[in-house]
């Protein structure tokens, strides 16, 4: 018998993404990540494909992390940034091949760039203060001294404490190596696109004085010459993703004007720069635009946006529904359809080649982490071209299958279970519901290693997409907002019994649940409520809104948007927090929480840990040292092992 996917698996798992074509069509480039179990480390390095015959060809080869493979538009050389000088930096390497050249030195580093039409420019952002010059400061050695804040903002879980930069847009000349600075203020800019006509770069940034209750992101553009401004989006609020027609006559980019806070769905908008009007092309879309399907086996992808046909009437985007990504069609005058549609898919990725309608899209799939494959637009035909992940073809993978139910209210509710590796009919075996974080994501058609580990140890594993997930609607995304632990319990407790009802392999005495950030506070609510669960595992998680509203970075702006509450109800707070369970708690629970997690902070758990031991309820609390909220996507290679471990042995010994 085959062997499924095991917790070492992480090491032999390919990531594929970013694929870039080259203006002429004939080839692409794409970062492929791997995670070196010596080194501790992730490496990406950058590779081509030439399309027609598949063969490949790697460009770097360092132990580096590199992102952003961007092709000048002449076809003549590749802009990507590299941290193999240990900041990121960007570099040019030419497509003849040859040694990659460094063009910048600056040590915050840099990110996204941009080049000009002309390809003798390109733009990038720098983290900067404001007047700061682009010299490397040497010197003596920094002293400690104290943090000081008057912002309410002063922190983030991806980069710590803020310092006095800001995000802000550079253009460097190629040959010379000469900077330019566009912006000089205290605001962080979002760099999107350089104009047709390279006179203008169209941003975002939030240009409001006191940020601490500002949350929007206006599009501009900018006139390199004469610095002058112009917003693009009407009402305000968060856009961005733009990207010119190639006439330069149109304007799309994607954003909403937060009428359900971070629930509210993106929209794609197009902007007339002659007349100055905006309109929305997918107001009948009942769907968010954008990938927010959950994975932890993709490293490196970066959002597509919009991409444009050289016939100036159409482009492409993806949008999030019911469990897969869509690459969708659009015209300029309102005409909308699915261009890649199938059963089951995740594109996470794609470019296109106007004059050969040909796409490349990165995707994967329940049974198939990340591969490059083909469209050609006209026929919808689809070509695997990559088959960087085939060593894990011979191993028995668990293939999901979708059900659907009614929830709270009766609203149909979409759900998938994996039968365990090595399944044998008239087995009963043990079963763990997985429960997605956000809440505002969904789980759905891509490859969850997580799941199938469990599935290789023999676990049958269930999750589904409750209300506040994305993929259903606005009125489904919004529903979970002033009630937590409302109907979202109601469905997630509706889909075990559904499960249990229909699928007679489940031993309905062997059930556990785990789930991380969102579905931590899930998980620690589930357990509060019900007895129904032999084990459970929390991760990342909330138990107390109280606290969590003055310690998450995110913290008193999201209870505000999601319990609908602040510090002037603590009653709510409190009725809506795990903590305020914990005397119901009979579930023995796992903890499992990063010492750096700004988002959910460390000081969750040992709430819930210490009030449970104080219960002599049966607990055991792991924390992770050096690690933020993404350590289950992105945390050292042997902390991820060591999380999966802790959760395979939980449930090992308590089911």
């Amino acid at each position: 018998m085959n062997k499924g996917i095991e917790i070492q698996d992480l090491y032999e798992l390919k990531a594929v993404s970013d694929p870039r074509l080259s203006p002429s069509g004939e080839e692409a480039v794409f970062v492929q990540t791997i995670m070196c179990e010596e080194k501790n480390e992730y490496f990406s390095t950058l590779h081509s494909i030439h399309l027609q015959d598949q063969t490949t060809r790697q460009w770097t080869f360092g132990e580096e992390r590199i992102s952003s493979p961007r092709w000048s538009p002449d076809g003549g050389t590749i802009a990507f940034v590299s941290n193999r000088s240990g900041v990121n930096q960007l570099y040019v390497i030419h497509r003849d091949g040859g040694e990659a050249e460094q063009l910048t030195d600056y040590q915050k580093g840099v990110s996204n760039p941009v080049w000009s039409p002309c390809s003798q420019k390109i733009a990038f952002s720098m983290r900067l203060e404001k007047g700061e010059s682009f010299e490397k400061k040497e010197g003596e050695e920094e002293k400690l001294k104290p943090f000081v804040t008057t912002s309410m903002k002063y922190k983030s879980d991806d980069r710590g404490f803020n310092d006095n930069c800001h995000s802000q847009i550079v253009v460097l000349e190629v040959a010379s190596k000469k900077l330019r600075r566009v912006t000089d203020d205290v605001h962080d800019h979002t760099l999107h696109s350089w104009s047709p006509d390279g006179k203008h770069i169209a941003f975002s940034v939030d240009r409001t004085e006191d940020k601490d209750f500002s949350f929007q992101s206006n599009l501009f553009i900018f006139h390199l010459e004469t610095k002058e401004y112009k917003k693009i989006n009407g009402e305000s609020g968060y856009y961005g993703e733009a990207s010119w027609s190639p006439d330069g006559k149109h304007l799309a980019y994607l954003g909403h004007g937060r009428k359900y806070e971070n629930a509210t769905q993106d929209k794609v908008w197009l902007h007339h720069l002659e007349t100055g009007h905006s309109i929305c092309l997918t107001e009948s879309m009942d769907v968010p635009v954008g990938d927010y399907l959950n994975s932890d086996s993709i490293q490196g992808s970066s959002q597509a946006g919009i991409l444009w046909s050289r016939d100036n009437e159409s482009f492409y985007f993806l949008a999030s529904d019911s469990g897969n990504t869509v690459l969708y069609y659009a015209h300029i005058e309102g005409a909308i359809y699915p261009a890649l549609l199938q059963e089951e898919q995740h594109v996470y990725g794609f470019d296109f080649d106007s004059d050969r309608q040909v796409m490349l899209v990165a995707m994967s799939k329940p049974t198939e982490p990340g591969e490059l494959y083909t469209l050609h637009v006209p026929t919808g035909e689809l070509k695997k071209m990559t088959n960087l992940n085939g060593d894990l073809a011979g191993r028995e993978l668990s293939s999901p299958q979708p059900f659907m139910y009614n929830g709270a209210k009766d609203w149909p509710v979409q759900g998938w279970i994996m039968k365990p590796a090595g399944y044998e009919e008239g087995k009963k075996y043990p079963l763990i519901v997985e429960i997605h974080g956000g809440p505002h994501t969904m789980y759905g058609n891509t490859f969850f290693h997580e799941f199938q580990v469990l599935a290789s140890k023999g676990y049958a594993v269930l999750y589904v997409n409750p209300r506040g997930s994305h993929g259903y609607g606005q009125e489904f995304v919004d529903a979970v907002r002033g009630d937590y632990g409302g109907g979202d319990y109601e469905d997630i407790m509706a889909a075990v019994e559904y499960a249990l009802e229909e699928f007679s392999f489940i031993d309905e005495t062997r059930l556990g649940v785990t789930g991380g950030s969102y579905g931590g506070f899930m998980t620690n609510w589930i357990i509060g409520h019900s007895d129904k669960f032999k084990a459970a595992a929390t991760q990342r998680s909330i138990s107390n809104w109280i606290s969590f509203y003055g310690v998450s970075d995110i913290g008193y702006y999201f209870s505000e948007w999601q319990i609908q509450s602040d510090l002037g109800d603590i009653e709510t707070l409190w009725k809506h927090s795990p903590l305020a369970y914990v005397k119901n708690m009979n579930t023995p629970l796992l903890i499992l929480h990063s010492e750096k997690d700004y988002r959910c902070p460390i000081e969750q758990a040992e709430q819930l840990f210490i009030a449970l031991k104080r219960e002599k309820k049966d607990v055991r609390f792991v924390r992770f040292p050096e690690s933020n909220h993404n350590l289950s996507r992105t945390g050292k290679p042997s902390l991820r092992e060591a999380r999966l471990q802790e959760i395979v042995d939980w449930f090992g010994k308590h089911l």
